[in-house]
């Protein structure tokens, strides 16, 4: 390759590398990860962004006005609130006047796309498909070795809808030189903008591009290499032979081509009214949230000095605020908040798996990598080794006799009654396979019985992993590090006998999307790995004796052990390998109250909340779990509107409806403000992505989501589409999210953050934070409030460029006077007070 050449594939690429910056990142469906879509656009104002979203994606950013409108006859948009953002903007005109001009503009709303174009997408989605496929196709597509130009290249002539083109030799040898034969008819100062557009034109494909190629790891990426460079070469290599725009703002004038510029960014600055409205919203939702802490909290170090039964650490995922209540009201139990990672940033291998996962969220690289080995005094690992053998044989035959051309039709003949009888069955009777399912569950036993993780450095012998740069376990040091984090971000001085470290799972059939409702601190992966090597390093001698040389003092009663919480049925399987007979009877309180309080969480949250005992609400969420025909086996993370940082003392004794992510934080452990600046760089990024996928999922599903379950195509265990084609879809799915088609179920509201901390103490962590400034300046977190302890639990408002408003109370009306629509179950989400 000559100079000239490299310099010119060099500046492509850096042409494509800023483009791609305002495409997202898409995960794979398995590990699906929820992330803001226009996160590209976080360096913008909210309605800016928003408007760049809608150029180039052509989605909504704001709520549809008939939401805005039931929020408001509902009393959810407080009046006082509203007539303060509207007098703030200038604008006098009354609420029912804005809501009918909101409702003409949407009307106006439309895109369309021309024929070529819809061809090029139809093409180059089918090639895309085929090449990306992780092992769901029985016939692969050939050369994929060679990557996914070359291989596409060598396929072409062989498809129908590619024109002009009869052998490989009539489209160039490389990607690069395509993309030069392409681009050359543009302004080079146009290229970016070009690349922009075919990159935003299927972001879904394009953004797990951009993740598959960016990850530390990926198997499929190193046997079969893409990357973005080569989709646009296929991309603009079709779009010319199919006479499809290159240059979206080209206008052809004869003889002459000329470009024509609209950026977003040149159109009227000012907030636009559908964002008025969302502020007054969210303004509404925090003073209600306000009025519910605990304003005489001041000092939680000081307590009574009363050891609890036992500590709960869950995730700070908003499913958790429901049990840890539940638990809480059956005894002195302690409960606490904590990312779902537990801090161990780890690449993990289950037991009799051979896939390994990152356990951490994607803002963490993993450190350690982790594996789990069975345990040498048990026969557990024997006996699962057996029933997994025979499961995987009898799946791998059946799949074998289904896929095979010649056995295909005798095998459908012979074991068509058997399959149609357990489709009857658990379409018609899913009660019953859920108690079938469980009876199996408890003779075989589970993984965490079979084996256990190896922590240690030294239990590993090959410190050189071929196919990985991260370090086999941890060492004594790492360990005491990740112990003494933990504890120092929660602000723990006291220690009961059991403390439970709480990761968490969902439990689901026939979900393509089930990994969205699993831990997404943990990439969308269950959480229980992450708690028994925490529980691990915290139950090791050695850590303790360095921890209380770091004056953090376990006292030697105190048993570590790991757990995790179904959050579909509520169940919490505890894992008491390392209990003591000496504590046997401290776990057997434990568990029976933990039930207890599943019966009450479960009840809760299904339509047995106004009927029924206790074990008709574990019958339900059983049944839903085991339903394959079940839209909603849980709600996930729908409803999430806020982030509690601070002590439980704050909001203990406030049912907050499931819709808080609750971190525990001691301010006077903290002198510093080290803990707390490590929340503010972690988990609140997190809960921000978290929150801003499930808002624009909501405001525009078709966009932003992932549409209707019903009309969902999974594809190449990578991800579903809509129909038999086109783009990848990145969101979640329309029944996560609604209750049906015009309803939201999740209230589309930007995050609001209250903090339980010095103000001064957090202007200060936002001053050597540009990236998390930036995201309150431009509106991409609604609201952050601070209760500052040393000022009598005064509330401070955030105003941007580090400056405060001290908090003025609304008159904020406590109950809607128009009568609510009636919401179909399950409804214990939705917060009566909102």
């Amino acid at each position: 390759m000559t100079r000239k050449e490299i310099d010119d594939r060099r500046r492509i690429e850096e042409r494509i590398d800023r483009a791609a910056e305002r495409i997202g990142s898409v995960w794979p469906l398995h590990s699906f990860v929820t992330a803001n879509p226009l996160s590209g656009f976080e360096d913008e104002p909210f309605h800016r962004a928003v408007a760049e979203g809608e150029r180039l994606f052509g989605g909504r950013g704001y709520p549809h006005p008939s939401v805005f409108r039931r929020a408001w006859e509902t009393g959810r948009i407080d009046p006082d609130a509203l007539q303060a953002e509207l007098e703030a903007r200038g604008i006098d005109r009354e609420p029912e006047t804005l809501l009918d001009e909101m409702a003409e503009a949407e009307a106006e709303r439309g895109s369309e796309t021309d024929d070529a174009t819809a061809a090029v997408d139809r093409v180059l989605t089918k090639w895309l498909a085929a090449f990306l496929d992780q092992g769901q196709s029985k016939w692969p597509m050939p050369d994929r070795e060679a990557g996914f130009y070359a291989a596409w290249r060598e396929m072409a002539p062989h498809d129908g809808d590619v024109p002009g083109c009869d052998d490989p030799d009539d489209l160039p040898e490389t990607a690069t030189e395509a993309l030069e034969a392409v681009l050359s008819d543009s302004p080079e100062e146009r290229w970016e903008d070009v690349i922009e557009y075919h990159l935003a034109a299927l972001p879904g494909w394009s953004g797990f591009i951009k993740q598959r190629t960016d990850a530390d790891a990926n198997a499929w990426q190193e046997q079969y290499p893409i990357t973005l460079p080569e989709y646009l070469a296929v991309r603009l290599t079709l779009a010319d032979l199919l006479d499809a725009p290159i240059d979206p703002e080209a206008v052809d004038d004869g003889d002459e081509t000329t470009v024509t510029t609209a950026d977003a960014s040149d159109a009227d600055d000012e907030v636009p009214l559908p964002e008025i409205w969302l502020t007054a919203w969210e303004r509404s939702y925090r003073e209600r949230l306000l009025e519910g802490i605990d304003d005489s909290v001041t000092d939680p170090s000081d307590a009574d000095g009363e050891r609890p039964a036992a500590q709960l650490v869950f995730c700070i995922d908003t499913r958790s605020e429901v049990i840890r209540r539940h638990i809480e009201a059956q005894g002195p139990y302690e409960t606490h908040g904590y990312a779902g990672f537990f801090g161990v940033p780890m690449r993990h291998r289950e037991y009799d798996s051979h896939a390994e996962t990152d356990a951490c969220p994607p803002i963490v690289d993993p450190q350690h990598r982790v594996v789990d080995r069975p345990d040498e005094e048990t026969d557990a690992a024997t006996a699962r080794d057996r029933w997994t053998g025979v499961s995987n044989a009898v799946r791998k035959h059946f799949k074998t006799l289904k896929n095979n051309v010649v056995a295909a039709f005798t095998f459908v003949e012979g074991a068509g009654s058997a399959y149609g009888s357990a489709m009857a069955a658990r379409t018609l009777s899913p009660s019953a396979i859920a108690k079938l399912e469980r009876a199996v569950a408890e003779r075989v036993p589970s993984y965490h019985e079979a084996a256990s993780p190896a922590v240690d450095y030294d239990a590993y012998g090959d410190h050189d992993h071929a196919d990985h740069d991260l370090p086999q376990g941890m060492t004594l040091e790492e360990k005491v590090e990740y112990a003494a984090t933990a504890f120092e971000l929660m602000g723990w001085t006291e220690f009961a006998r059991l403390v439970v470290f709480a990761g968490h799972a969902s439990e689901t059939t026939n979900n393509p999307f089930d990994s969205s409702l699993d831990c997404g601190a943990c990439a969308g992966n269950p959480g229980g790995p992450n708690a028994r090597v925490l529980a691990e390093i915290c139950n090791d001698e050695d850590v303790r004796a360095e921890l209380r040389e770091r004056g953090i003092d376990v006292p030697e009663d105190t048993v570590f052990l790991a757990g995790e919480h179904n959050t579909t049925t509520d169940e919490i399987e505890l894992f008491d390998d390392p209990v003591p007979e000496s504590h046997r009877e401290d776990l057997a309180s434990l568990r029976e109250d933990l039930e207890r309080a599943r019966a009450g969480a479960a009840t809760e949250r299904t339509d047995d909340a106004t009927g029924g005992g206790p074990d008709d609400g574990v019958a339900a969420v059983e049944r839903k779990a085991a339903d394959w025909a079940e839209a909603r086996p849980e709600w996930g993370l729908a409803g999430n509107a806020s982030f509690v940082i601070g002590p439980r003392e704050l909001t203990a004794d406030r049912n907050l409806d499931g819709r808080a992510f609750l971190h525990s934080y001691d301010w006077t452990t903290d002198p510093d403000g080290d803990a707390l600046e490590a929340i503010f760089t972690g988990p609140l990024v997190v809960t921000q992505w978290i929150n801003n996928q499930y808002y624009f999922a909501t405001v525009d599903n078709a966009v932003y989501g992932s549409g209707s379950k019903i009309t969902q195509n999974p594809i190449g265990n990578v991800g579903v589409l809509q129909g038999n084609g086109g783009d990848l879809m990145t969101g979640l799915p329309l029944q996560s999210l609604k209750v049906d088609d015009d309803r939201p179920y999740h209230q589309p509201l930007r995050l609001t953050a209250v903090i339980h901390a010095p103000v001064d103490r957090v202007t200060e962590i936002l001053r050597e934070h540009e990236d998390v400034r930036t995201l309150l300046d431009n509106g991409w977190i609604g609201d952050l409030t601070v209760v500052d302890p040393e000022r009598d639990n005064a509330a401070f408002r955030y105003a941007g460029d580090l400056e405060w408003a001290a908090d003025v109370e609304l008159e904020v009306e406590p109950e809607a006077t128009a009568e609510p629509e009636p919401e179909p179950a399950p409804t214990p989400q939705t917060a009566d007070d909102d």
